[in-house]
């Protein structure tokens, strides 16, 4: 597949400003045939003047060879001895850059703005002598070029934004500055290797993010497609070999099949009486890489590698072929699009569909006219403006090409923001298609990948925004955090002090790797925090209940001792179960004795000390007791200690409890009646004072579990269901089993505010007529 040399760069990153059009466009307006050939790799020689005035009369046979001429000679003594990186002269570069705008058939005046673009910029030339030379015509568009500064991609200085302001304004005068502008890009990627490394980096990533986008923008897909094809060959060489080189075996091996595609194709059209053109042709590697980014697949998964345009000459003929093509070989579902009825901004129509053509290959089809054609391969420099139709051509342009319509629009819109900067991101927002480019309420432009959440632009503004955010808004109404974004949201992230890490589910809801290794991190720090804050009142309960002082400095000291380096690797490893808080005593207090009792009677003087046999250097209290220094506290499921009930039956306020610290998982509770209990009578070092501290104003629900035997009959779980509904109970699981032809066995996992509320919904379903038994479960 021949790819066109004329491939010229395009910008992403541009605004919308209001500008009056009415400067002629005469660029388009003498653009019928758009037959661009390949240029070869190496040029043995410079252009000479009689090479291109030949080209363009080509073209053009009532061209002002007079003018071309004093722009050639001008251009070349302005630029003298001046020399690119590659050794060649300067003048090389414009002459090169005309060259390729003859390949698209444009007037004299474009073809030498092209001759003279970097003359203001880079020689002592003015514009008041390009003014009196050549026209004040060919003047403001050598101006227009001259404007426009190297962009930096990172930052979004009034600078920068003025600089492409002036472009866009000049463009909007007169589109003829943008295409010498992309014309100048291609050719500078085109010879790219002769720069330092990190220029070509820097050009390279400003092509495929702002010059290949605007390309596309304005429907020149074969200028987008070459700049894509340079830029990745030197942002990512090893890609571009590998996907190169299978491309190239695959061609190979399909060689015969490409043909028969195309042979079967032509032949079956001719019998319906449709004259077409049928070519085959493959993508380009950076096509085939970004899809196998976007989808995860690997190269041999991809189905669509080779593609067909049959070219016909009238639109009911595009139809026809459509209905050759879907009568002959089966159709893959979902891959029909019809761009003639509905075309694209850009101008592009035509009709795309899918195959299972001979070999039970996947055959892209694309079905189009001579002109939509043209206008797919050149866009706005396919169109014809007519010198002699009424109006400005610039105007006339403006109704025939949606694609230059839209460029007027972005700039009428740019020119309404009210700084420099507001200009640029409007302008990211238009260009940019791949990507979601949304704002913050100030105005602050965030881009972000297809697929976007509010939870991704949180992170995008700042990591600490991402760990508090709790909703958001988008365009000023509450939204899910789920959603997905959309070019030109606003967005509104609302956060919270309480929420110190997001919720793990988030994890599925982001689509950057930013936001999915913040979470990841804040997740870590917060569980570390919860561990070392554990371990901190661990040890103060201890050194109190062993009267023995504690402070961060008499820590410091044991650090050695301890083999850690800081107070907070102690406490997280205390809180771990990792190392004894004991330990931790006796490396602050070397005389420290761990002194085991005999027995320890429970305090009579002070209601609701409890005790166990195998635990005698541990105290317990039961909830409501006086002396509530020494225990810690417990608040309930959503405690910032790293706390969890016992897993057969819970715990709920009101309960005795007790605490048992599980390494590396942090303390369970349970209650004293709990059976599970008597598996750690031998290890009295884990088990915990712990005491309710319950928030009135502040509900918590805690987990708790009922056993039922229902009478088995229809609409049994229902009255179940609708007692602990009536009674603000809220049902975690339930678990059904038959034990006999009338009776039915159910376990329920509730969340309760307390004992009281448990033992009234156990009491209103034991009320009901068909329960027939019902309890508490404690594991």
């Amino acid at each position: 597949m021949a790819r066109s040399p004329t491939n010229l760069p395009r910008m992403q990153n541009q605004s919308r400003a209001r500008a009056p059009l009415e400067r002629s466009l005469n660029i388009v307006s003498q653009v019928f045939e758009k037959a661009v050939k390949p240029k070869k790799a190496s040029t043995p020689r410079m252009m000479r003047q009689y090479d291109l005035i030949e080209r363009v009369k080509r073209y053009n046979p009532n061209t002002s060879e007079a003018m071309l001429n004093r722009a050639y000679v001008y251009a070349m003594k302005a630029h003298g001895e001046q020399r690119r990186a590659s050794g060649d002269p300067y003048f090389s570069h414009p002459l090169e850059v005309a060259a390729i705008l003859t390949d698209l058939k444009l007037d004299d005046a474009t073809i030498a703005a092209a001759l003279l673009h970097d003359t203001i910029e880079d020689t002592t030339a003015t514009r008041a002598e390009i003014d009196q030379m050549f026209g004040s015509d060919i003047g403001a568009l050598v101006e227009g070029l001259t404007k426009l500064k190297k962009l930096d991609l990172v930052t979004k200085e009034a600078k920068q934004a003025e600089n492409l302001r002036k472009l866009l304004l000049a463009i909007a005068d007169d589109v003829r500055v943008l295409l010498v502008k992309l014309a100048d890009r291609l050719h500078n990627m085109r010879t790219i290797g002769h720069m330092r490394p990190e220029a070509r980096r820097r050009i390279a990533e400003e092509t495929i993010d702002i010059y290949a986008p605007l390309a596309g923008r304005i429907g020149m897909y074969e200028l987008r497609e070459e700049l894509e094809s340079l830029a990745f060959r030197e942002l990512n060489p090893e890609a571009y070999k590998v996907v190169g080189e299978r491309l190239e075996a695959l061609e190979k091996r399909h060689l015969g099949l490409i043909a028969e595609i195309e042979t079967q194709l032509t032949r079956k059209l001719a019998t319906r009486g449709v004259a077409s053109t049928v070519k085959g042709r493959r993508k380009r590697p950076y096509s085939i890489w970004r899809k196998m980014e976007r989808k995860a697949i690997g190269f041999e998964q991809l189905s669509d590698i080779f593609g067909f345009r049959v070219i016909v000459k009238t639109v009911p003929e595009c139809y026809q072929a459509l209905g050759v093509v879907h009568t002959t070989w089966p159709v893959v579902p979902g891959r029909f699009k019809d761009y003639v009825s509905t075309p694209k901004q850009n101008d592009y129509r035509s009709i795309h569909t899918t195959v299972i053509g001979p070999g039970n290959q996947r055959v892209e089809l694309q079905i189009r006219t001579e002109e939509m054609h043209d206008i797919a391969e050149y866009g706005i420099a396919a169109h014809t403006v007519y010198k002699d139709a009424a109006g400005a051509p610039a105007e006339l342009l403006s109704r025939e090409s949606n694609a230059y319509a839209w460029l007027r629009r972005t700039i009428a819109l740019l020119a309404e923001g009210s700084n420099p900067e507001e200009f640029l991101e409007h302008t990211k927002l238009e260009l940019f298609q791949d990507q979601v480019f949304c704002f913050t309420p100030k105005g602050t432009l965030i881009a972000l990948p297809r697929d976007a959440t509010p939870i991704d632009f949180a992170y995008a503004v700042h990591t600490d925004v991402g760990n508090h955010t709790v909703g958001c808004k988008i365009n000023g109404k509450i939204a899910p955090l789920a959603s997905e974004l959309q070019n030109g949201d606003e967005v509104e992230i609302l956060t919270s002090k309480a929420q110190v890490a997001p919720p793990a589910a988030w994890e599925s809801l982001v689509a950057t790797g930013k936001a999915r290794a913040a979470m990841r991190r804040a997740t870590r720090q917060a569980v570390r925090a919860q561990y070392a804050e554990l371990g901190r009142r661990i040890v103060e309960r201890m050194c109190q209940r062993a009267k023995r002082d504690y402070s961060d400095d008499n820590l410091s000291g044991a650090l050695p001792r301890l083999a850690r380096h800081s107070i907070e690797d102690v406490f997280a490893a205390v809180g771990r179960g990792e190392m004894k808080a004991s330990d931790v005593i006796r490396a602050m207090h070397p005389d420290y004795k761990e002194e085991r009792a005999t027995a320890i009677a429970a305090p009579t003087a002070e209601p609701g000390w409890f005790g166990l046999a195998k635990a005698k250097a541990m105290k317990f209290k039961v909830p409501g007791g006086r002396d509530k220094g020494s225990a810690i506290p417990i608040r309930g499921i959503n405690t910032d200690l790293p706390v969890r009930f016992a897993p057969d039956g819970g715990a709920v306020p009101g309960d005795r409890i007790v605490g048992i610290l599980t390494p590396g998982e942090g303390i369970t509770i349970y209650p004293i009646q709990s059976s599970a209990l008597k598996e750690f009578e031998d290890t009295p070092d884990r088990w915990l004072d712990v005491r309710w501290d319950v928030d009135e104003g502040v509900p918590h629900r805690f987990p708790a579990r009922i056993a039922l035997q229902s009478v088995n009959e229809p609409g049994s779980l229902a009255q179940i269901a609708q007692v602990i509904a009536d009674h603000d109970g809220n049902i975690d699981n339930i678990r059904m089993s038959r034990q006999s032809p009338d009776f039915t066995s159910v376990t329920i996992d509730l969340e309760v505010y307390d004992l009281k509320h448990l033992t009234a919904i156990i009491a209103q379903l034991r009320a009901k007529p068909v329960v027939a038994r019902a309890e508490r479960v404690s594991g």
